[in-house]
């Protein structure tokens, strides 16, 4: 049955696409990645140190004018798509598949994670401001010449914390009664 109109929470029919991103989010081909909360963190630990070494090497090549220090994130942009893709099988693509295939336990937990992600974002850029006035103030440094860096590092953690929130809560998948 389609709906239409201006509801919101009504049901769509699925498309090819949706179906295929579920089935790709939903692939339990690789769980020993991600079956245990400690795995999964350990996922988000290794996610968050590519990102920043990645956004380190560029702003370094961008100060000092290093030319292979730019091509450092290429060669970490692969391991941080495979640990990328354990997160988001981990979470079953929780926050990638459209809002009409999620079921309304996924949608709550998509809600309470962008919320959790976009509140600790809010601390993490907060911290930064308090941290460039410090500098600025007590240190005599010119604080202008890290503003660039500052606003990409704060794009880049607004749009991964989500991921990061939903990879270190997820909860753990019921005992199968057939794995005995």
């Amino acid at each position: 049955m389609t709906t239409t109109g201006t509801n919101p929470t009504a049901r769509r029919p699925r498309t090819r696409y949706d179906e295929r991103m579920y089935a790709l989010m939903n692939s339990r081909e690789a769980p020993a990645l991600y079956a245990t909360s400690g795995r999964r963190r350990a996922a988000v630990v290794v996610h968050v140190l590519l990102t920043v070494a990645s956004l380190a090497a560029l702003f370094t090549a961008f100060a000092t004018a290093t030319v292979w220090l730019s091509l450092l994130p290429l060669v970490l942009l692969l391991p941080w798509c495979i640990v990328t893709g354990v997160i988001n099988s981990a979470i079953r693509g929780l926050l990638d598949l459209r809002t009409h295939v999620l079921d309304e336990r996924q949608l709550a937990e998509r809600d309470r994670v962008r919320a959790l992600a976009h509140r600790l974002t809010t601390y993490v850029l907060l911290c930064a401001v308090a941290g460039g006035i410090v500098i600025g103030k007590l240190g005599g440094l010119t604080v202008g010449g890290v503003v660039l860096p500052v606003l990409i590092s704060a794009f880049v953690v607004h749009w991964l914390m989500p991921l990061w929130v939903a990879g270190m809560t997820a909860q753990d998948e019921p005992a199968d009664e057939t794995d005995e």
